[in-house]
Parts: C-alpha cells; structure tokens; sequence
C-alpha cells in the first residue's frame, strides 16, 4: 500500500480500469473506517483500486470547534487501511486542496442541509459536500463508501451525486459499535470514562425506541389473535400461555386503544433515557432527538407510518457525539 500526495500520483480518469472504490474520511482511522473498507475491496474485482483519502477539513469545522485538535495520525492510519485491504491513501496538503485559500465557490446542501446537523452547525454541510465533490473528482471512482452513523451527511452526498450526476454510485455501510453499544467515532477518544459512561445514552435512546416498537408490534398482535367471541378468546389466552388473564385483557385493551409503533411512542421512549442521562455527572447535554424522514431529513409527524430515522446528538463534556438508527413505524397497523 502506498501513500500519495497528489493528483498525478492518483491518476485516470472516471471509468478507467481497474474500477476504484474510495473511502473518503478526515483521518484517526478506527474500526468503523476499516469496516467501510473492507466493503469497499469486496465491491471490486481483485485487480481493483481502494483508495482511502485522508484530510481534515476546515471547511466544516465552524468556529469554536475542534478542528485544531483533530487528530492527525498519518502513519497508524495507514497502519489500519493496509489490514483492512485498502491500496491507496490520499492525503492532499491544504495548498493542493485549496490553492488559494478559503474557496469563493463552495456547493451548498440547501434546504436538506438546514435541519439537524445543519441547524447546530451552519455551514457544515455546505464544506462537507465541496470537500468530497473535490475528492470524487480527484480519486474518480466507480463507488464511494460513507458510514451510516453519518445518516445526514450520507444522505445529502446521495442527492448531490444524483442531482448533479456524478458517475458514481455512493454506498452505506451500516454502524459499527463497540461492545458496549457506543458508536464508533474519532472523537470517542476524548472521553473520560465517566464522560463515557454519560455517553452510552445515546445508543441506549435509540435502542429504547426501537425496543418499544418491538414490544407494541408483538402486543398488538396478541391483540389481534384476542379479538374473538368470548368463549373462544378464554381458549386463545389459554393457547398462548396468558396464566394472568385480567392482567392480559389490560394489556390488551391498552394495546387496540392507540395505533401501535406510533412516532410518539418512539419519541418518549428514547427521552425518557435521555432526561435520566442529563441528570448524570457529567450530564448529557441534549442538542437534538429527531425522528424524520430518510429522504428529507425532516421531522415526521406522528401519523407517519413506514421508513424514519432517529437521529441524536448531544455534548458530554466537551466532546459532541453523533448517532442514529432506522425504525419502521406503525409496523402492526
């Protein structure tokens, strides 16, 4: 594996062979990085190209935050793309990627770009997106791979790609956690192990929710199997093992009296761990809890039936942290 500096050393041009598959990241390598590569040298055939680019980005680091402290570790970087299989890394200098200076034409993420990550931090999105337009253009690959725990960053390269027809095709790769449910992330290397311990809320919200959904799914569906004359439901409870019958027929009764797998349930679901995080010390300082829609990235309502993301972002300390995961909503109904 080599690393290269320039555009000269990267060479050809989109759709030449061997077919490349880059994975576009801002450095301090963690297994999450090498999962994303790992899918990207099994999209290509064995003489293809992974290309791990590797640059720190000012353009999406607003003021006050932590671009100066971002961890750069070229050499253990290059240490984890070699074993993941990667064949290339690219770290372009500042001068290479923006010969003079701040650019005075950036892409903008637009109304996508406003919500969320974007309303916390204006201008992100905008840098994120010229940034990795730059690096498509100078690594020209057949796929580009982004981690899912990025759900809005993903999302936006997807619609830039299409609407502005990029000849690539951008790939997720789904969350990879740590034993603890913690989603990986270069900045989990700033917590403390009480900070760390705060920041365990965020993947327990979310699996929260989805537990909660789980649970409504299955009692509605007990519901729906006790929805028969009296006589024969005494021989279904039976049938399904319910010894506490009056208790059951409460459960019931609470279960065909709202829409199960609904937002709202969802929703509290994940506040209730996050309100217990912020009592905590440290406490979990909540930025966001979101519930949207995948394609827009803007908040559902609670008639919302089908595919949502929740997404979360909160501070500990000072290290601000990320994470998110797919429900179905209104699963049983």
């Amino acid at each position: 594996m080599r690393i290269v500096h320039t555009p000269d050393e990267l060479g050809a041009p989109y759709g030449a062979d061997p077919p490349r598959a880059v994975v576009p990241t801002m450095g301090a390598l963690h297994e999450g990085h090498a999962a994303n590569i790992r899918a990207a040298r099994e999209l290509l055939p064995p003489d293809g190209l992974v290309i791990v680019t590797v640059y720190v980005n000012p353009l999406q680091f607003g003021a006050g935050e932590d671009f100066d402290r971002y961890p750069r570790t070229l050499e253990a970087d290059a240490r984890v793309a070699r074993a993941a299989g990667a064949d290339l890394i690219f770290a372009p200098s500042d001068a290479l990627m923006y010969p003079a200076g701040e650019p005075l034409v950036r892409l903008s993420a637009g109304p996508m770009g406003e919500p969320l990550e974007g309303a916390s931090r204006p201008g992100h999105f905008d840098g994120v997106l010229t940034v990795v337009a730059k690096l498509l253009h100078l690594t020209a690959p057949r796929y580009a791979l982004f981690g899912e725990k990025d759900a809005q960053q993903l999302a936006l390269v997807r619609r830039m790609v299409a609407d502005l027809n990029f000849p690539v095709e951008i790939v997720g790769v789904p969350t990879v956690r740590e034993d603890d449910g913690l989603a990986l992330s270069s900045r989990n290397r700033y917590l403390g192990a009480a900070e760390r311990r705060t920041a365990l809320a965020l993947s327990r919200a979310l699996f929260a929710a989805r537990d909660r959904l789980s649970a409504e799914a299955a009692l509605a569906g007990r519901a729906e199997a006790a929805a028969v004359p009296h006589g024969d439901r005494a021989r279904r409870l039976a049938a399904l093992h319910e010894e506490r019958a009056s208790a059951d027929a409460a459960a019931l009764a609470a279960a065909t009296a709202t829409r199960p797998g609904s937002a709202a349930s969802a929703r509290a679901a994940a506040r209730t761990v996050l309100t217990e995080a912020s009592r905590l010390t440290p406490p979990l300082e909540l930025d966001y809890l979101a519930l949207v829609d995948p394609a827009t990235f803007r908040e559902v309502p609670d008639s919302h039936t089908g595919e949502a993301i929740m997404a979360v972002a909160a501070k500990v300390g000072s290290t601000r942290l990320i994470d998110n995961t797919r429900l179905t909503l209104g699963a049983a109904g």
